[in-house]
């Protein structure tokens, strides 16, 4: 984790679009965004979409952003990554980082 204090918290929404369902993206991501430090959460959508909340310093967010982006799980396939609500955060609103139906 940040050495020396975490600096500035972010909290950012996202959206990934692509083969995100039923391929354990919900539980690399959590697994990726505990291993970071963040805090959040991630769940599937109707829309066949995976959605959630990211919220930590900075680094790690960009780093959680481009594992979003670029990676996920080992059988996704990630057509892109959507981030919204993008905002500093002055505390965090979740103890850790959950899978939520």
């Amino acid at each position: 984790m940040a050495s020396g204090g975490e600096g500035r918290l972010l909290s950012v929404d996202y959206e990934v679009f692509g083969k995100v369902q039923g391929v354990f993206f919900r539980k690399h991501t959590q697994k990726e965004a505990k291993r970071l430090g963040l805090v959040g959460w991630v769940r599937n959508t109707e829309r066949g979409t995976v959605e959630g909340r990211l919220q930590g310093a900075e680094q790690p967010v960009r780093a959680m952003q481009a594992w979003l982006r670029a990676q996920g799980s080992p059988r996704s396939r990630i057509d892109k990554a959507e981030f919204s609500n993008q905002r500093p955060a002055d505390r965090r609103d979740y103890p850790d980082f959950q899978v939520v139906k």
